[in-house]
């Protein structure tokens, strides 16, 4: 596939979907399956990404839509390692949208609430006992839209995009005090 993606000039738009998760608490999760875990939802991710950008920055167009979850926002969701894989997803494809954006590459994040497909039941997870769960063509309908809107993020649950756009505010208003060469004061032992 890896292959393909590189060499297949037909190919412009690149949609990172594969995903699973895991059932269970992180203490009951076997290593194996963390591992297998880890390995699809960010390995695949970097890789199948990897194979596409370099053609896409170099012909000055394409896309590349990296399927995100709200999880990744929310420890307090469960769902810890899932959580943190779909955080690295989000992550990277922000990081991508800076490296590849100025080149014509655009990169979109979809980060969807509970949707019914069958990564649940893969996860041994009765979707039907979820509170609220979206529908595969909603969810579907709103990343288009998002994408039409070149989104960076898209969050298709989220009422008030605004909030998306406060929460990015305070995130980046952080980012001066992270670039200092002495602890803060607060961290210092008083004398």
């Amino acid at each position: 596939m890896e292959t393909r993606l590189r060499d297949d000039r037909r190919i412009g738009i690149l949609v990172n979907n594969a995903g699973a998760a895991l059932g269970g608490t992180f203490v009951a999760q076997a290593a194996d399956d963390v591992g297998r875990l880890v390995a699809l939802n960010t390995t695949a991710v970097v890789r199948l990404a990897s194979a596409v950008a370099p053609r896409f920055a170099e012909a000055g167009e394409g896309a590349i839509v990296n399927i995100s979850s709200v999880v990744g926002l929310a420890p307090e969701f469960g769902m810890s390692v899932y959580g943190a894989t779909k955080a690295f997803v989000t992550f990277l494809s922000q990081g991508l949208s800076l490296e590849l954006g100025p080149k014509g590459v655009y990169v979109q994040a979809v980060l969807p609430a509970a949707t019914r497909t069958e990564i649940w039941e893969r996860a041994s997870i009765d979707v039907n006992t979820l509170p609220v769960v979206m529908e595969v063509g909603e969810l579907v309908d709103a990343a288009l839209v998002g994408f039409d809107r070149r989104e960076l993020v898209t969050i298709p649950p989220l009422r008030d995009a605004g909030r998306w756009d406060a929460y990015q505010a305070a995130r980046q208003a952080i980012l001066p005090d992270l670039r200092q060469e002495h602890a803060a004061a607060r961290y210092q032992a008083s004398l």
